[in-house]
C-alpha cells in the first residue's frame, strides 16, 4: 500500500520506515498496481489513447494525466497529484520522473523520444539478461533493441537476473564493458535507479558472466 508520513514523505508499508509511526493512507495494493500499470502504458506506449500531448522529451502535464485517468476509470475519480507523486517517489527502479508540473517514464518506450538522460558516472560493467538459446547469437552480433527503442542494461548481476526471469527461469547474464563501448562512441545513459539504456552494444564489448 502507499502511505504518506507528515514528517518523512511517501512510503509503501504499514508504518513509516523512518519513525515507525502511522501515516495517511493513499492507495491500496490493488490501486497501486492498477495505477502503476496505467502509468506505464500511457507514458511508455499510448499517450494518444488518453488524449494526452507528449513533448519531445516524453513529458505530459500531470494534471492533464490525472484528468484523463479520471475520465477513463471511474474508480480513480478521487485521484490527486499527491497520489501520482507518491507512486513516482516510491518506485524502487526509478521508472518515472516528475519535473516542473510534468511526468514521464524514464525508459522502456515503444516510440522514439529524446530522453536526454545523464551520461556521466556510468559503471565500468553493466549486465544484460538473455536465454541460453539467444546467448551465442548476441555474443556474435551484439545487443540491439527488439520490442523497445533502446537496449536496457542492469546495474548489477542480481538486477539482471530479476529482469531476465520475466522471460526464462534460468537467465544467462552477459557483462557489458562500458568503458570499451564508450570508446567506440556508444552512448549509455542512466534511466532509473538500476537501469541504463543504449541504442546498441557491439559484440566485442560483451562477455558471458560467471554464475553467482
Amino acid at each position: 500500500m502507499l502511505k504518506e508520513c507528515r514528517s518523512h514523505g511517501f512510503f509503501r508499508d504499514e508504518f513509516c520506515p523512518s519513525c515507525g509511526g502511522k501515516a495517511k493512507f493513499l492507495l491500496s495494493d490493488s490501486e497501486l498496481d492498477s495505477l502503476g500499470r496505467t502509468m506505464a502504458g500511457v507514458l511508455r506506449h499510448f499517450p494518444e489513447r488518453y488524449g494526452l500531448d507528449m513533448d519531445d522529451n516524453g513529458f505530459v502535464d500531470l494534471r492533464d494525466f490525472i484528468t484523463a485517468i479520471q475520465i477513463r476509470n471511474k474508480k480513480f475519480r478521487f485521484l490527486k497529484p499527491h497520489h501520482v507523486l507518491g507512486v513516482i517517489e516510491t518506485d524502487a527502479k526509478g521508472r518515472y520522473e516528475f519535473r516542473e508540473g510534468k511526468i514521464r517514464a524514464t525508459y522502456a518506450h515503444s516510440f522514439d523520444v529524446n530522453l536526454d538522460l545523464p551520461q556521466d558516472n556510468i559503471p565500468d560493467i553493466l549486465y544484460y539478461p538473455t536465454t541460453e538459446e539467444e546467448c551465442p547469437i548476441l555474443l556474435e552480433i551484439g545487443l540491439k533493441p527488439s520490442d523497445r527503442k533502446m537496449v536496457h542494461l542492469s546495474h548489477s548481476y542480481e538486477d539482471a537476473m530479476e529482469a531476465g526471469r520475466v522471460r526464462t527461469d534460468d537467465p544467462i547474464i552477459l557483462e557489458v564493458d562500458t568503458e570499451k563501448a564508450q570508446k567506440k562512441d556508444v552512448v549509455i545513459m542512466k534511466a532509473g535507479k538500476t537501469v541504463y539504456i543504449t541504442k546498441e552494444t557491439p559484440p566485442e564489448c560483451l562477455s558471458k558472466a560467471k554464475k553467482r
